[in-house]
């Protein structure tokens, strides 16, 4: 670990975020996997796993930029409090019920809502912690905490949800209240202008026009925004079905899937941040996010074609030298594809983040992370609802082979476009 990170974690504040950071992101990760298990396990239909999600996404439409617009008249840290502490009781409520697939979606629904209070007030607050040389290094510790949290929580959502079944939201209630002791222990410094729209009369409307202002003249912020989106849709593209490709690809059943997928995809994101926080210090960010969308492409486009691959002579010749637990099969390729994918999401996440907190300031930042979540709900509307019944009628594999061209077209153009600018 290099001086950056060790710098940024000697930050008391920040270091306090932090581990805010890591309780809420394991428990609301592992609460959406385990409340698609549930569905999943309710229903039987790739279908009722869109609703969940949906669930996570239609909230981010409606209240993204109104959130992200409150957050910044107000406090962040009181913001991340109240936040923690309601998605508790909220959770609290649902261990008390979850048989029942609707009031599952109404839950899954409300959770979502005060989540989008607690996004613009998360990341934008950095900044106001860190000083911007440490930025890159700062957001390379909260990409390590983010995708270490999901490392953790969906490596264990299948095993915990096993466990305690009927009391496991007892538990991730729990996870939350630690979150917002945390979040309270945090001390921001005063920051100048920081409240600057509480003393001025300004409509709603008009701090729209000034976003999409600040957006149209700031070209790295708008590309960001758009890369950010693209991640995150794919992400949740992946979640609607990842339980049928564990199913009709992998020939695993549907908790073994949070293991063999998403935890090396999670390990690969993890080190990914690690290395970009230790040697990509001073690269350019738009170039690293651009090669990230090629590779999350090359990625996804692989992960249906484990089987031929690990049918190769030259992976047949390896294993003739292997012992038979470590002969390679379609399911270690999907290992090393999941980790891959996981090294190239970060190489998007760290430095898109860092570029959205360079280019903006503090009266604004609560609003820009509150478009990117309405931006990521509208995005993935669509494709959620076609991706599930896509997947049901003519298998996953296809709709992973479509959706990972697609990501590499796009990676490329970003890329000729980047090298001609």
């Amino acid at each position: 670990m290099n001086n950056h990170l060790l710098r940024v974690l000697r930050l008391r504040p920040f270091f306090f975020l932090w581990m805010a950071e890591i309780f809420s992101q394991i428990a609301i990760n592992m609460m959406n996997f385990i409340l698609i298990i549930v569905a999943f396990e309710l229903t039987g239909s790739n279908m009722a796993v869109s609703g969940i999600v949906l669930s996570f996404t239609i909230p981010a439409i409606l209240f993204g930029i109104y959130a992200g617009s409150y957050v910044d008249k107000r406090a962040k840290k009181t913001i991340l409090i109240w936040t923690n502490l309601i998605r508790a009781f909220l959770l609290f409520i649902l261990a008390l019920s979850h048989s029942n697939i609707f009031f599952i979606y109404a839950l899954a629904v409300l959770i979502t809502i005060v989540t989008q209070f607690f996004i613009p007030a998360e990341t934008p607050i950095i900044p106001l912690l860190v000083n911007k040389k440490l930025l890159l290094s700062a957001n390379a510790l909260f990409g390590i905490g983010v995708y270490g949290s999901v490392l953790v929580a969906y490596a264990l959502s299948g095993p915990v949800y096993f466990f305690f079944k009927n009391y496991v939201f007892f538990l991730l209630a729990a996870l939350f209240f630690i979150a917002a002791v945390f979040s309270f222990l945090i001390r921001v410094p005063f920051v100048k202008k920081q409240n600057i729209l509480n003393n001025v009369e300004v409509s709603f409307r008009d701090e729209i026009k000034g976003l999409f202002y600040l957006l149209a003249r700031t070209k790295a912020l708008y590309h960001s925004l758009f890369l950010l989106t693209m991640s995150q849709v794919i992400i949740l593209i992946l979640a609607t079905i990842g339980p049928g490709y564990g199913r009709q690809i992998l020939g695993i059943s549907v908790d073994e899937f949070p293991l063999f997928f998403v935890t090396p995809a999670a390990l690969g994101m993890f080190i990914g941040a690690m290395v970009i926080g230790i040697f990509f210090h001073n690269r350019r960010r738009e170039m690293m996010a651009t090669i990230g969308v090629v590779l999350s492409g090359i990625g996804i486009f692989l992960l249906p074609y484990g089987s031929k691959v690990a049918s190769k002579g030259f992976i047949t010749t390896i294993n003739t030298f292997l012992p038979a637990f470590l002969t390679v099969d379609i399911l270690h390729m999907m290992i090393f594809f999941a980790f891959f994918l996981g090294v190239a999401n970060a190489l998007v996440f760290v430095p898109s983040n860092t570029l959205l907190q360079e280019k903006t300031e503090d009266t604004y930042r609560g609003k820009v992370y509150g478009l990117l979540n309405a931006l990521v709900g509208l995005s993935s509307l669509l494709p959620i609802i076609i991706v599930g019944s896509f997947a049901d009628l003519i298998g996953v594999g296809w709709v992973l082979t479509g959706i990972g061209s697609t990501v590499m077209f796009l990676g490329v153009v970003r890329m000729f476009l980047w090298r001609k600018r």
